[in-house]
Formats: structure tokens, sequence, C-alpha cells
């Protein structure tokens, strides 16, 4: 029996041809206008306004420069009417400065007033004694008088081109200075030198030396009983000039002066003066003691026995 063909069922109703490509017909169907028409409804709806992003960009940066400018402007305002304030401040602080050194300048000179008439008062007491010229001697020696007559003045300065070197740090090995600056030590030296040399009286930059006088290092300054000194450093020594002068400069301290100067270019130099003035101390009290007349008594000879 011959095997028949299969049956095909015909559709009812035919399909479109495009059917196979329903992404691509829904596109075209659908424009993108209406996203767009969509999206500006809910933009205007927001109260944008519709205003295109480049002007709203321009818009905030005009708006944040007058807000700068504004800032600035009252900032020079409020410090335009602080200047009078801020000078009359300053021209008050000057003048009080000046009224507080005026007084300390008359106080300085009411202190010499009465260190004056303090020794005035000790040598009358002394001369009252019968020890008047030892008194003098005494006075002299130990600073408390005022002294002048013939002797040197040696000035000693920093070389021109001084540094402080790594760190200030004063010389330690070979006794001199890298640095060309004047240290205590060598004030120290020039001092002993003089005295040694057989100076009656020494001064410092006006600074008065004693027995008990200091010369000390604080950084790159050099104290003086405790009082800063600034360079050129004048050294007034009373005594026998020419004689005083030949006799330091021939010994070690002399030498050892020479020596800063041909190596490290320390400004010095030495005259012979006629006649030289130099202060009193601050704050010396000279005291004298005399031998004891009276005899022991019987009962401390008998306990000393």
């Amino acid at each position: 029996m011959p095997q028949q063909p299969p049956v095909r069922s015909i559709p009812t109703s035919r399909s479109r041809p495009d059917a196979s490509m329903s992404l691509l017909t829904n596109v075209m169907d659908h424009s993108l206008d209406e996203g767009y028409a969509e999206a500006a409804e809910r933009k205007k709806a927001a109260g944008d306004g519709g205003l295109p992003r480049p002007l709203r960009a321009k818009l905030g940066l005009a708006a944040g420069l007058v807000l700068a400018a504004l800032v600035v402007t009252v900032g020079a305002a409020q410090a335009r009417v602080a200047a009078p304030a801020i000078a009359k401040e300053r021209e008050e602080l000057i003048d009080r400065i000046d009224r507080e050194t005026e007084a300390a300048d008359k106080l300085e000179e009411s202190v010499d007033q009465l260190r004056d008439d303090v020794s005035a008062r000790q040598r009358a007491a002394l001369k009252s004694g019968g020890g008047s010229e030892q008194a003098d001697l005494v006075g002299i020696l130990s600073g408390a008088t005022e002294v002048h007559g013939p002797g040197v003045k040696l000035v000693v300065d920093d070389a021109k081109e001084a540094s402080t070197g790594a760190g200030g740090d004063a010389r330690e090995t070979s006794g001199f200075s890298d640095t060309g600056r004047v240290r205590d030590r060598d004030m120290q030296r020039v001092v002993n030198g003089l005295w040694q040399s057989g100076a009656e009286a020494i001064a410092i930059n006006g600074q008065r030396l004693t027995a008990l006088s200091a010369i000390r290092a604080a950084g790159d300054a050099i104290l003086v009983d405790n009082k800063p000194l600034v360079p050129p450093y004048t050294v007034l020594a009373v005594g026998d000039g020419k004689r005083l002068s030949s006799r330091f400069q021939d010994s070690a301290d002399g030498l050892y002066l020479a020596a800063l100067q041909e190596n490290f270019d320390i400004r010095t130099s030495i005259s012979v003066e006629g006649d030289l003035r130099l202060p009193a101390a601050p704050s010396v009290i000279v005291r004298t003691a005399q031998p004891s007349t009276e005899t022991p008594s019987t009962e401390t000879e008998k306990g000393t026995s």
C-alpha cells in the first residue's frame, strides 16, 4: 500500500512578514521623541525653567564671583576701620617706651649720684681715721673710686668677614677661632696680660674691672660682670703708658693677640694715651681693718695655754 504524503495545515490568518523583527519594529513604530518630551516635562515641573546647562554653570560662576567680591569688600572695609585704632595703639606703645626709657635713665643718673656720695663718705671716714693715703690706694686698687691718668688704649674687634661658624661653638683645641670673632677667653688673656704688664686700673667698654670681675660668654656675646658688651672692645688701662705698651706687646698674651690678628684677621690697635678716665665699679664696698691694740685677758691666756 503506497505511503501518503503528510498533510499540512493551512493557517486561517496570514502572519506579518516582519514578525521575526519585533524589536526593530517596536523602535520604528515608537519614536524616541516621546521620551525626550517626557523628560522635558519632568524638568519643567521640577522648576528648572528649561535653562540649558552651560547657561546654568555661567550663572553659578557669576554668583560665586559676586559673593567673593562681597567678602573682599567687607574685609577691606573692616581693615580700613581698624587701621586708625592700630596706629593709635602703636603710638601709645611708642610713647610708653619713651617714658620708661627716660625714667630708667633718670634712675641710672640717681644711682651714679648716690654711688659718688657713698664713695665720698667712705673716703671722708677713712681720712678721719688718719689713713687717707692708704684709703685712696685701696679705693683705686679695688675699683671703688674713679681714676684718671696716663695709660694705653687697646681696641680689639672682630674680623670684617666674621661668622658664627658651625653652631657658634667657641674654639676648643688650638685656642684660636676660624670664625674671626673675639671670644671671652681672648679678652681674659688681654686683661691678664695688662695686669701683669703693670696696669693699675682697667676698664672694658666703660665697665671697670675689679679683683672679683668675671669675663664670660653667653652664646656669641661677651659678658663682663654679667653685662653684655658689643664689639669693638675698647680696653683702657691706667699706668706708665710707654712701658705698659711695650711690656704687653712683648708678653705671651700680647703675642697671642698678634697671632689672632695675623691668622684670623681679628683687628687690634694699641696706643699710648696721656690722660684716661676710668669710672668707678658699681656696688663695690671697701672695708678696712686695723690691728687690735687690746691685750688678751688672763682667762683667755689660761684657756689657750
